[in-house]
């Protein structure tokens, strides 16, 4: 068990260095250094709790789930429900129903595309979006533009990098149907203000997703207190597997949407003539699921939640504001949005971000370059990419302070 422990400040803090204990790659050198883990806005490394749960899954209850009358599969049966449980009290959501399994954020934002575009949407109906979005969230949204001829509206960002505000409510008209954006930029660490762009939309009965996909790691998401529609999350970037994900949406409003793919589990009846669609979340889950990826997401979580996630927001916000102060330190440092999340996007004079990635990756540092899966955000700052450092919950001070000696150092090699 890991425990908590209280600093001189009183600020309630975890015990990082058993908290690093239990990520086994953690202890690897890369290039003969000890490998310092930036990169964790695209991937988190996984405790030794979700390898051991992938490991237990296909060794003790590996069955189809929601099929056999036999002892495994009613237990990969439970253990998957069970998992499904949990993640409806992470997100708070009211029924388990509202949680559908898919394979990540990606997925999951193609589901409601689909689905949701095919029952409510037609020709000239149009839906807002941001400037700030991952592809994610905008190429579904533009095969379906080119599917049934639907039109996409774009926030614009403030002078700060901000979303627009003012500019969001001029977009609604009368052919708006949907709202799609993010709760925090994976470019920028900037945390949107979506309660009140939800209820913007709602005061004008419009229906919101929020992709989570950045925020779900690092602070409390509760969709009840946001009152979002449909909101979105990938099980990797909270610590669990990879291939799968979570999209939580209102039931009444799952309920009424065309079923997203076809064939085993999401059928109550079939028969040559008709077939008519099991009840949720079922409906939405065709095919054998990635139940193993389920219960090693749900084993991440209650690691989470076993440490805390406002202690781990607290811990990670302190790391932020740190390597800000420092960065701010380097000539040349440009820094891109208010970062208050865990992520800093950031370039150093004419670097280009691939050397500079390079050669700390060299040193033994892990970090994202490039345009980060979101090239309208990288067009509108006019560059060809950004340098990204991404924090979590087993990262140092003393990480920051070599990333930060790192870049002085590729800032020298090129004076």
């Amino acid at each position: 068990m890991l425990t908590l422990q209280i600093n001189d400040t009183e600020t309630k803090m975890y015990n990082l260095q058993e908290i690093r204990k239990e990520f086994p790659i953690l202890q690897r050198e890369v290039y003969g250094k000890p490998l310092i883990y930036l990169d964790n806005a695209a991937t988190t490394q996984k405790p030794l709790c979700v390898i051991e749960a992938i490991t237990e899954a296909y060794t003790n209850v590996n069955a189809n789930v929601h099929r056999g009358v036999h002892f495994l599969s009613q237990k990969a049966t439970e253990q998957y429900e069970e998992a499904r449980e949990t993640i409806r009290h992470f997100i708070n959501a009211r029924h388990s129903n509202e949680v559908i399994f898919t394979r990540g954020t990606t997925e999951s934002i193609n589901l409601v595309a689909a689905s949701f575009g095919d029952t409510f949407l037609q020709k000239n109906d149009e839906v807002i979006i941001s400037t700030m979005e991952h592809h994610s969230n905008i190429v579904p949204w533009q095969l379906l533009a080119e599917r049934i001829g639907i039109k996409l509206r774009v926030i614009p960002l403030t002078a700060d990098a901000a979303l627009d505000k003012e500019s969001y409510t001029t977009l609604f008209n009368e052919h708006t149907r949907l709202v799609s954006i993010t709760h925090t930029s994976n470019v920028m660490g900037v945390t949107n203000p979506v309660k009140e762009f939800i209820d913007i939309a709602h005061a004008r009965n419009i229906p919101v997703l929020i992709d989570a996909a950045q925020s779900i790691p690092h602070k409390k998401v509760d969709v009840q207190q946001l009152d979002a529609d449909f909101l979105v999350f990938s099980g990797h970037k909270i610590y669990g597997p990879t291939g799968i994900g979570v999209l939580y949406g209102k039931q009444q409003m799952l309920e009424k949407m065309k079923p997203y793919q076809g064939g085993g589990e999401m059928i109550q009846t079939v028969r040559f003539e008709k077939t008519t669609f099991n009840e949720l979340p079922y409906k939405f889950e065709a095919g054998t699921p990635d139940y193993v990826g389920a219960i090693a997401l749900a084993r991440a979580i209650d690691f989470v939640n076993t440490i805390g996630i406002e202690e781990i927001a607290k811990h990670e916000q302190q790391l932020t504001r740190y390597a800000l102060e420092q960065m701010n330190r380097i000539p040349n440092m440009r820094i891109f949005g208010k970062p208050d999340g865990s992520a800093i996007s950031f370039l150093v004079g004419d670097i280009h971000p691939a050397d500079l990635g390079t050669l700390l990756d060299r040193l033994g540092i892990a970090i994202r370059t490039g345009h980060h899966c979101a090239q309208p955000l990288i067009d509108h700052f006019g560059i060809p990419g950004t340098v990204r450092a991404s924090f979590a919950m087993y990262n140092t001070i003393e990480e920051v302070d070599t990333l930060i000696a790192g870049i002085t150092r590729v800032v020298k090699m090129f004076a």
